[in-house]
């Protein structure tokens, strides 16, 4: 994995797009945000990113995977 805004801009884009929580959360802000500066293709999907783009895709959603994975296996005091 290596640093190509544009790979890192498509990424982060579909990443937000995909694991937002709705309109009032945090992914859901930082996604209308980067429309200002980012207007992607209407074609842009996981498939249509670059190697790195999707390196970049993927290791976002195994952190958030992971966080949600902890938040709903904690045992109970």
């Amino acid at each position: 994995m290596y640093f190509d805004r544009f790979d890192v801009a498509e990424a982060y884009y579909l990443f937000f797009c995909h694991y937002h929580e709705g309109q009032a959360s945090d992914k859901y802000r930082r996604l209308s945000r980067m429309t200002r500066y980012f207007k992607p293709s209407p074609m842009l999907s996981v498939e249509s990113l670059t190697e790195n783009g999707r390196e970049i895709y993927e290791a976002l959603v195994q952190k958030e995977e992971s966080v949600l994975h902890r938040t709903t296996n904690r045992s109970e005091p």
